[in-house]
């Protein structure tokens, strides 16, 4: 059950962040989309991740 809530606290706090980036970077049309994938990236690998998808984001579009 520890599992499980810490899980969802990871879950929340990773939408978070996604949601406070594109906030702030709608701006510069810089918008990493909010799905399934970008959130279990960053839920796994946290910041790294988060970063990664944003260099992702950058080189490909």
């Amino acid at each position: 059950m520890k599992y499980l809530a810490k899980l969802f606290k990871r879950l929340v706090v990773c939408f978070g962040i996604l949601y406070a980036y594109n906030i702030l970077m709608i701006h510069f049309n810089l918008p990493i989309p909010i799905n399934i994938w970008t959130i279990g990236i960053t839920t796994i690998l946290g910041i790294p991740g988060f970063i990664g998808l944003i260099i992702f984001y950058l080189i490909n579009f």
